[in-house]
């Protein structure tokens, strides 16, 4: 039973999400309405110019051994890679590590500046781990007949990845670049998927710790796609010769049973920040239906499979675009579609969750883990419905937590104004420190205009002015963001805007920040990536959470569409970044 205790009955957000896209674009419905994931026809990071020299480093490789958990590591050491290209289904194992790269676009380096330093700052950024309810009947994975990265093979195994995720974190213990022990985490959105409460409780679980059972509905099986005999969508458990068979995929009897286990997680050991995302509050990451259908339609009895390819040509054309901000179409087709839907067990804990319960669920003791009460959110952003806050991370330096949602729909983010007028004051009240800015959206994915319902006649502000407001604020070191599955790092005139890719796609990351004052007019900003402590040799008979996390891994390379891009360029990935000050 979820520990989520407010009562959901409002329908302004809910859970549908495309299920899928794959990692490199913005990610809103359309996760899987575009290759490698994202918003539609989501946009790459605009291009960064290569520029400094390559840290002298030679990638140590080591292996797990198979049976256990690998010890702390980073992509500096190891990354996942396949051992033959050529093969249909490519089996991961440990390829060389990505070196370090030293960026100078803002500051030139010195030398010495290594035995000068001092470290101000030490967390780790987790974004986009989107865990699923992958029974969830809002979900859209039909839409997949027109668009093959429309529905993502690896989904159902999202808890036992992140918690696998927390178990490197915690073993990771410092800094690989300083050798300072990490002091918080931080998430930067799309937490959850649907927008189920469900969801929402499994998320809060993983990062805080206890048990978690990823199953909705009849809780003695699966009642989803892959044993729904629709050959779109790959079948671990039987010899139908499905979509992804026919590209290699095994078969695994036990699969779904597996996935629907309880999972343990031991939590984070460090405290941890939230931070919303657009799937983290409206019905596919990009509806906010307010009629009340939707949120009926999530805890019901009804789910649909599959529907006519001009329907889902249609629809799909339509989300790729973010034309649907209300949901109507959607639930226009649903409505005509009865009778194509098949029965399932109805379940109240896929009920949507509101921004308001979001905040309650965060200030519950029950996950409260490692703190601090409320991961940034208190009782006063209870009161005034507000997801926004500062919080310090370290001597001198504070950081700064935005929600770039609009509730009036569309996965695109924007500020309001009121939100906007709020981050001019808190960087004016801290221009005497340093701040870090966080957000889910980055800074070319907030182009959203709709108005946000709950203040009607508000304006809404895209990305451009809060680069150019960061800009003219000299105590600003980094914008850290997420949301289009992609590792890019882009210099903004004096400070640096870091998006991470997701840990739902392919190669599943998070990063690690190191801020430091090198006592010579520059600071330096170490980035390093890391993947989950889970092997990356998988052993299909391993079913063990740890065995499943690390399948986990393997399944999202081989997903249709799944291409390197969200990697990004060694310039996007481990890094020493200047700045001057």
């Amino acid at each position: 039973m979820s520990r989520i205790r407010s009562a959901v009955t409002a329908v302004d957000r809910r859970s549908f999400l495309a299920a899928t896209g794959v990692a490199g674009v913005s990610a809103g419905i359309g996760l899987a309405l575009g290759p490698r994931g994202g918003s539609g026809t989501a946009a790459a990071a605009p291009e960064a110019v290569p520029a400094g020299v390559p840290a002298a480093r030679t990638p140590a490789v080591t292996r797990p051994a198979p049976t256990r958990t690998a010890p702390a590591r980073t992509t500096l050491d190891s990354v996942a890679a396949p051992r033959d290209t050529a093969a249909p289904f490519r089996r991961l194992d440990d390829g060389p590590g990505w070196r370090r790269v030293v960026r100078e676009q803002l500051a030139a380096p010195r030398a010495g500046r290594a035995g000068r330093r001092t470290v101000l700052s030490s967390f780790v950024q987790l974004t986009d781990l989107h865990l699923v309810d992958v029974q969830h009947p809002v979900r859209t994975e039909y839409l997949r007949a027109r668009q093959i990265s429309g529905w993502r093979p690896q989904e159902a195994l999202t808890v036992p990845g992140a918690v696998s995720l927390i178990e490197q974190i915690n073993a990771l213990k410092e800094g690989p670049a300083t050798g300072t022990p990490l002091s918080f985490a931080v998430t930067t959105g799309d937490n959850t998927d649907n927008n189920s409460r469900a969801e929402l409780d499994w998320f809060l679980t993983v990062m805080s710790g206890g048990r978690v059972t990823p199953n909705t509905g009849d809780g003695r099986r699966y009642e989803g796609v892959q044993n729904s005999a629709a050959r779109l969508f790959w079948h671990p458990e039987d010899e139908l010769r499905d979509t992804d068979k026919r590209l290699g995929f095994p078969r695994i009897d036990g699969f779904l049973a597996a996935a629907i286990r309880s999972v343990d997680s031991p939590g984070l050991r460090i405290p941890w920040y939230s931070t919303v995302g657009n799937h983290d509050g409206l019905a596919s990451g990009a509806m906010a239906d307010r009629t009340g259908f939707l949120a009926d339609f999530a805890v019901g009895s009804k789910k649909l499979y599959g529907i006519p390819d001009a329907d889902a040509q249609e629809l799909l054309k339509l989300l790729s675009k973010g034309g649907d901000p209300t949901g109507a179409k959607l639930i226009e087709l649903l409505r005509r579609s009865k009778r194509l839907m098949r029965s399932i067990t109805p379940d109240p804990r896929r009920a949507p969750f509101t921004p308001h319960d979001y905040l309650a669920a965060h200030l519950d003791p029950a996950y409260t883990g490692a703190g601090p009460a409320g991961h940034g959110y208190t009782k006063a952003h209870l009161d005034s419905d507000t997801l926004y806050y500062t919080f310090p991370m370290g001597e001198n330096i504070t950081g700064v937590s935005l929600d770039t949602t609009d509730r009036g729909g569309h996965y695109t983010g924007s500020l309001g104004t009121t939100q906007l007028n709020w981050l001019k004051r808190t960087l004016k009240e801290h221009r005497d420190g340093y701040v870090v800015v966080f957000s889910h959206h980055n800074s070319w994915t907030m182009t959203n205009t709709h108005p946000d319902p709950a203040h009607p006649g508000e304006a809404r502000h895209h990305g451009g002015e809060v680069v150019e407001l960061l800009q003219r604020s000299p105590n600003v070191l980094a914008w850290v963001n997420g949301h289009s599955h992609r590792n890019s790092i882009l210099p903004h005139g004096g400070f640096w805007e870091i998006s991470t890719a997701s840990h739902i796609d392919f190669p599943q990351l998070a990063r690690v920040i190191e801020i430091t004052d090198n006592k010579d007019g520059t600071l330096s900003l170490f980035t390093t990536l890391i993947e989950s402590a889970a092997p990356h040799r998988t052993d299909f008979r391993d079913l063990s959470q740890t065995g499943l996390a690390a399948l986990y891994r393997e399944l999202s390379h081989n997903a249709p569409g799944s291409t390197t891009a969200p990697a990004g360029k060694p310039v996007d990935r481990n890094t020493e970044l200047l700045v001057s000050r």
